[in-house]
């Protein structure tokens, strides 16, 4: 739910069942971030104020996005896919970029599809 500016909820992985798990949990905590792993959730960050503050301290929740990064060294990536994500909204940087009204070239001011033709 860190999806600047709009702080949209955004779900990105390899197969539905484990989105959808991973949606049904952000909604539950009230916001935040979750890594699933064939239907288990293997790590959370809840961020109930707003879907983008922790109600926690600073010690627990620096260990919450640790285990965030760890859980997602073990599914293969190398950097931290929730920083990608939450500047993936951000349509006022260029240059493709994800909003509640569909793909936007950023560059181009307009619309767009994935593919073209």
């Amino acid at each position: 739910t860190v999806a600047h500016d709009s702080h949209n909820l955004i779900v990105a992985g390899m197969n539905d069942t484990d989105m959808l798990t991973a949606a049904q949990e952000v909604v539950r905590m009230g916001g935040g971030c979750v890594v699933v792993r064939e239907g288990s959730i293997i790590a959370t960050l809840p961020l109930p104020i707003a879907g983008l503050m922790s109600d926690k301290g600073l010690v627990e929740v620096a260990e919450g996005v640790r285990e965030l990064n760890r859980a997602t060294q073990k599914l293969g990536c190398s950097y931290n896919p929730f920083m990608l994500i939450s500047f993936l909204a951000l349509p006022v940087i260029p240059s493709l970029k994800l909003t509640d009204r569909g793909l936007v070239d950023v560059d181009a001011f307009d619309f767009t599809g994935l593919w073209t033709d």
